[in-house]
């Protein structure tokens, strides 16, 4: 009767502890040379999900995808909650792309509280036509949205070489009774960068990386620099997954908050006391090796009794 008191003590000890077991960075993981960590991931149910289902990673290049398009990722910054991207067609100060083949950046609408293009980030819209909701009320009203983001703006602008190239001086760009070729706006003042609906022929990007000041349009750093944003409650809840040795996800089916533990998840912490109310499921390996090292504790406390 002894030991078998004995053995089912071991087990329930033993099996639990091995189903706690945390599973750090279980969800960190890496495109080139570029770290995929929260609220990103690229593996399903990683990450946060209002970030779900936006980067993939082909051929060691990380992409970022909503509804306007396709970007490359230059760069994710953690420490400032920014990701920079690349457009292909991205007008510079040296090459001016018209056609309507720019991205812009129009992101889904329950994606639009967690990214945004950041405050200093100026768009440059090109060759936009007079119908354009841009440009509704002028001449009548003589009310042009345009204006400078960040000391960043189209009298620069024109000013490149690019205009150039296509034959127009900095005189042939200047505007009278029409609307502006180049309407520089920040973001927040249009919500979307979408260029069939805004009837523009392209448009161009920059940010400023400050305190760095530069003299000029060509000196510029080209790109859409994006703001992204977590729920304070999701920081403290992934905090809490982490210091217990989790990694923050979620589910796939509700998307609510999950801390991954490894073979079961909580929607807590990964910690042994908080395992048997998160509704987590003991996978068999778990239970194999739990119900081994009861077994061998059993055996060895055999000889001693």
């Amino acid at each position: 009767m002894a030991k078998l008191v004995l053995f089912i003590s071991l087990h329930v000890l033993f099996v639990p502890l091995v189903y706690s077991f945390g599973a750090p960075h279980l969800c960190r993981s890496y495109c080139g040379n570029i770290t995929i960590d929260y609220p990103f991931a690229l593996q399903p149910g990683c990450g946060h999900s209002g970030f779900r289902d936006l980067l993939f990673c082909i051929n060691d290049v990380l992409m970022f995808h909503i509804s306007s398009g396709s970007y490359r990722v230059l760069n994710i910054d953690y420490a400032y909650r920014s990701i920079t991207l690349h457009d292909p067609h991205l007008s510079t100060c040296d090459s001016i792309v018209l056609g309507g083949r720019g991205n812009g950046f129009v992101v889904e609408h329950w994606r639009a509280p967690y990214l945004n293009p950041s405050a200093d980030n100026v768009f440059m819209l090109l060759g936009c036509s007079t119908q354009s909701p841009l440009f509704q009320g002028f001449p009548a009203g003589n009310h042009v949205p345009c204006r400078n983001v960040s000391g960043m703006g189209c009298e620069e602008y024109y000013g490149c070489q690019g205009w150039m190239d296509l034959g127009l001086a900095r005189m042939g760009l200047a505007y009278g009774t029409g609307p502006p070729i180049c309407c520089a706006l920040p973001f927040d003042s249009i919500k979307s960068v979408n260029l069939s609906k805004l009837e523009c022929q392209g448009y161009s990007s920059a940010y400023t990386l400050a305190p760095l000041r530069v003299s000029g349009p060509s000196e510029w750093t080209y790109g859409i620099r994006v703001k992204y944003n977590v729920e304070a409650s999701n920081d403290s809840f992934c905090k809490a997954c982490e210091a217990t040795d989790g990694s923050c996800g979620h589910d796939v089916g509700r998307f609510g908050q999950l801390c991954m533990c490894g073979s079961w998840n909580s929607t807590s912490n990964c910690d042994t006391i908080m395992k048997l109310s998160v509704g987590g499921v003991m996978s068999t390996m778990d239970e194999i090796s739990g119900s081994l090292i009861a077994m061998i504790g059993f055996w060895l406390m055999s000889f001693r009794m």
